[in-house]
């Protein structure tokens, strides 16, 4: 018995020791989805700005396929040393109820740093539908079931679940279809193989709506956007009720040591609540959060509470 507490307190010294000189190499973010999306933006925007005060180069990795699931693996059997972290969205937790098996626990197998910030969509169209507003757009779709296309960046996907919310609360029937990546479903909705598509982070879209090359239904917010007030909300739209807003969030393996979270976590706020950057971020469509570790984890319990329901309510499945 002595000897097995004195190894845990040598350990736990060791531990200590370890964190002081944290960090003294480069650390790698997974971004479980590829480049291009919302995710993978976040993660260089923090990335960037991480690196400088800690005074090590942070790279993203992305490890995308199966919803998340193969990067977010990837990340829970990295060594617990506080060198690989991971940035995730919704998915992170509704995974667990799109499929039949996950090979991760979101709250099992990780230690929370910060819940980093929220974003809205903005529902976009292929200029040759013939639409011009949500209300046209639900008109069509409820007189041809299963005939509009929405791309996603695959089943069970933030694009999925905002697509099936529609079809729930419209009484539509708009047909998914799968791609690996908001970046390859924004490209197959710009080349008119999908009709629709969710873009998180409205400011990704405009380009293309000043281009004429999408058109703007409605945004997935209560509120109008700053990037983009002249696009109203999908309530104002001609959907009352509807609203879907998501977040990203930094997490880490779950034995790595309380004071490598703390200081990830005292940075990344530090960084974030910056008025320069909260503008960045703003300017990007993203509303800054930078949470403690225990409100990012009081955050997920919601969310897993909440989206259960959802799922369970909708029949949502990913297979």
């Amino acid at each position: 018995m002595k000897r097995t507490l004195a190894f845990i307190a040598l350990s736990l010294a060791a531990g200590c020791a370890f964190a002081a000189d944290y960090p003294v190499k480069t650390i790698r973010i997974i971004s479980p989805f590829p480049p291009g999306g919302s995710v993978d933006l976040v993660a260089r925007l923090l990335g960037a700005e991480l690196g400088k005060v800690l005074g090590q180069q942070i790279v993203v990795d992305n490890r995308s396929g199966a919803t998340g699931m193969i990067g977010t693996e990837m990340a829970k059997n990295a060594p617990p040393d506080g060198y690989t972290l991971l940035i995730n969205t919704l998915p992170f937790v509704t995974n667990q109820f799109a499929y039949a098996k996950t090979p991760y626990d979101p709250v099992g197998d990780f230690a929370p740093v910060s819940l980093l910030a929220s974003v809205a969509s903005v529902l976009v169209s292929h200029p040759a539908l013939p639409v011009t507003s949500m209300k046209d757009m639900i008109a069509l779709a409820r007189a041809k079931p299963n005939a509009i296309t929405y791309g996603t960046a695959g089943a069970g996907s933030n694009p999925h679940i905002a697509g099936e919310l529609l079809n729930n609360l419209a009484k539509i029937k708009l047909l998914a279809v799968h791609y690996k990546g908001g970046g390859p479903a924004t490209i197959a909705t710009l080349s008119g193989e999908t009709q629709l598509y969710f873009v998180n982070a409205i400011p990704e879209a405009i380009p293309h709506l000043q281009a004429k090359r999408l058109k703007a239904l409605g945004i997935t917010d209560t509120k109008r956007n700053a990037s983009a007030p002249q696009i109203p909300t999908m309530a104002e739209a001609g959907l009352p009720g509807y609203e879907f807003v998501t977040w990203q969030i930094l997490a880490a393996p779950k034995a790595t040591p309380a004071p490598i979270i703390a200081t990830l976590n005292e940075k990344v706020r530090a960084v974030l609540k910056t008025p320069d950057a909260m503008k960045r971020w703003q300017d990007r469509g993203f509303d800054v959060i930078a949470s403690t570790p225990d409100e990012m984890a009081a955050h997920l319990a919601r969310e897993i509470k909440k989206w259960g329901a959802v799922f369970k309510e909708q029949g949502i499945r990913a297979e």
